[in-house]
């Protein structure tokens, strides 16, 4: 059973294929798909200014920066780490001819989403439906055969109402979805967009003196509260098909407004200095804070490991998050 994960919409799909190989890892390989989240590479290979290969991005990972929109691990990183594998590659970093020796790989790509055109102003990056188009051409290459014998903030948003445009999104990620149970998915965990009202990227660009902007978490919640229902019936309408939700929503709300129970200091500034006033990417090569285990945002939009680490813990271990189980339980079935 190959795991699939995606950030577009951050979604995790578990995929199913019609023999299983016995292996020490609780799963034989990792395949990853989405956006800066979950890049760990792809965009350092394209013409696009959405990338992190510069210092400060990666200064405490081991490899330090390649291309991961974070100080460390992503939270791909932390659940390949608990299904025993190796981290997955860059797709566009790997030959075909080596991808068969590999437990997995990432198709993820920075700015990029479920639609087509969302993140084009920043340069090329791979939308979700050309992340699954590269893993069709990996399958049909036989690529997998060794383990078997995944406003200008809202792109696109400027042109519908809320609603309209949740309802866009939830098409959209249901035929992803769908394309991929023809591809074999059949187990898919499903996180929530997260609170994107409470990065500082919005936080500091309305110069808030509350801790999250509600109008745009109210945005959000238009995709979020039509996801379990779309779930529900691509459960009832793909047999064989077991689909679970994270709650990631709650999640980071949580963590901006009750810091001290993740162990957090500081859930309001980016860790690193950022561009436009804590708003954006880091700038290159200045250092950043001292205590990055204890802030919850690297740069302007994105977790730091420690952030990402929770997650991938409660994902991972908690039925509670990730209901009706979690991934660990998910592997077993």
């Amino acid at each position: 059973m190959s795991i699939l994960i995606s950030s577009n919409i951050l979604l995790f799909t578990l995929v199913h294929l019609l023999l299983q190989i016995q292996s020490k890892p609780l799963a034989p390989a990792l395949y990853v798909f989405g956006d800066s989240l979950f890049d760990s590479g792809n965009n350092n290979l394209l013409p696009t200014v959405a990338r992190a290969d510069y210092p400060p991005y990666g200064i405490n990972f081991v490899k330090h920066s390649t291309g991961r929109f974070t100080n460390g691990r992503t939270l791909p990183d932390f659940i390949a780490e608990f299904l025993e594998l190796p981290y997955p590659p860059p797709y566009l970093s790997i030959p075909d001819e080596d991808s068969m020796k590999l437990t997995g790989l990432n198709y993820a790509s920075a700015s990029c989403g479920i639609l087509p055109e969302t993140g084009r102003q920043y340069g090329k990056c791979l939308s979700l439906g050309e992340q699954i188009e590269m893993f069709q051409r990996t399958i049909e290459k036989k690529l997998l055969f060794s383990h078997f014998k995944k406003s200008e903030e809202l792109s696109n948003y400027q042109d519908y109402d809320p609603q309209s445009f949740a309802q866009l999104l939830i098409n959209a990620l249901s035929n992803h979805l769908q394309r991929l149970y023809r591809l074999g998915a059949r187990k898919i965990v499903t996180l929530e967009i997260p609170p994107l009202g409470c990065i500082p990227h919005f936080t500091r660009k309305y110069e808030l003196t509350e801790k999250c902007h509600e109008e745009t978490n109210q945005i959000v919640s238009y995709f979020n509260n039509k996801l379990p229902a779309t779930l529900k019936e691509l459960a009832s309408t793909l047999p064989g098909s077991v689909f679970v939700l994270a709650r990631i929503y709650s999640l980071g709300y949580n963590a901006v407004n009750n810091p001290s129970k993740y162990g957090f200091a500081d859930v309001s500034n980016p860790c690193c200095s950022t561009w436009e006033n804590g708003t954006s990417a880091c700038i290159p090569f200045q250092a950043p804070c001292s205590n990055p285990n204890e802030h919850f945002f690297w740069d302007g939009y994105h977790n730091t490991e420690t952030g990402n680490a929770i997650a991938a813990a409660l994902c991972f271990n908690d039925p509670g998050f990730c209901s009706p189980i979690n991934i660990k339980e998910l592997t077993r079935i």
